[in-house]
């Protein structure tokens, strides 16, 4: 059976493809949204359009929150669009927010899948911080939890040491790294080399279903961001690729536990390799194989 599966997200693009490849390759239980590529309002919206256009808006969709433990949201427009989604609009789901904060939701779906329910962040970890503030036993209640995040040793994405989702709450990422639960990270050390392009584009256009489509419309943005920025029309699969990490369906091929630093001052929002660090944290840096052909094989089957 289908492993059960949290995602806290900050949908935008890559995000999206990573929620269609986990509707059919996990049992999603829910997800909450946090402030990331988009507000975590926008975020909520876009999942449950995305889900409602995918057939599952069964799936609790929770806001969580809307700026860092010690900031406030600053937004990734540029890349992802003024909605998130590339600014495409989505059909609208009848569905709306449950009306509990995303950290209680991931919460009470682990007491009720105690030692089994498995967690995917593709967003900024507030959540997660906040869920372990208010339950410390939560790291004996979740399975593991995947993070898409950091550059461990390429440079970042926002900065020359920082990536995007840990930078964006560095605080809130040192307390989920140092928690009690494993932790695979899935940093753009790995992200950075499999890469979808017009073909796959143009795949998901063909599929037919409303959800590929959508998909399909909403890449155009992300790889008009990526083209000047890569030097050709091909756009990295961060947070696809780290769902597929989490279900098994990619396989490592050097994933190094690694005690790590978040930066707080020095170097803020980066992470850096500490000898001195408990090596607690599972660091995929290369795969057996090219991912591109089975992400978008594993995105058409979710959709």
């Amino acid at each position: 059976m289908a492993d059960p599966v949290y995602l806290d997200c900050d949908t935008g693009v890559d995000d999206a493809l990573a929620l269609a490849l986990l509707l059919g390759s996990a049992d999603l239980l829910g997800a909450g949204t946090v402030s990331g590529n988009t507000g975590a309002e926008q975020a909520a919206r876009n999942t449950l359009d995305l889900l409602a256009l995918g057939g599952r808006a069964d799936v609790p969709v929770a806001t969580g929150a809307r700026h860092s433990l010690t900031g406030t949201f600053r937004g990734a427009g540029v890349v992802h669009g003024g909605n998130g989604v590339g600014g495409v609009r989505l059909p609208r789901s009848a569905a709306e927010p449950v009306p509990v904060a995303a950290a209680d939701l991931l919460i009470a779906l682990a007491r009720a899948r105690p030692g089994t329910l498995r967690v995917l962040a593709t967003g900024p970890l507030t959540n997660l911080a906040v869920a372990l503030r208010r339950e410390p036993g939560l790291p004996r209640l979740v399975r593991d939890v995947t993070v898409m995040g950091g550059a461990v040793r390429v440079p970042g994405n926002v900065t020359g040491h920082g990536e995007a989702n840990i930078a964006d709450d560095p605080e809130a990422a040192a307390e989920v790294l140092a928690a009690g639960w494993p932790v695979t990270l899935v940093p753009l050390d790995v992200t950075m080399r499999h890469c979808f392009g017009p073909a796959d584009q143009d795949a998901l256009r063909a599929h037919g279903t409303p959800l590929a489509a959508a998909l399909a419309d909403v890449l155009t943005a992300y790889l008009d961001y990526y083209e000047p920025v890569l030097g050709e029309r091909r756009m990295p699969l961060h947070d696809p690729l780290a769902a597929a990490v989490l279900t098994g369906a990619v396989t490592p091929a050097e994933a190094p536990e690694l005690g790590l630093r978040v930066g707080l001052t020095d170097r803020r929002g980066g992470l850096t390799e500490d000898p001195d660090a408990p090596r607690r944290t599972r660091v995929v840096l290369s795969l057996t194989e090219p991912a591109a052909p089975v992400l978008r094989d594993l995105i058409l089957a979710g959709t």
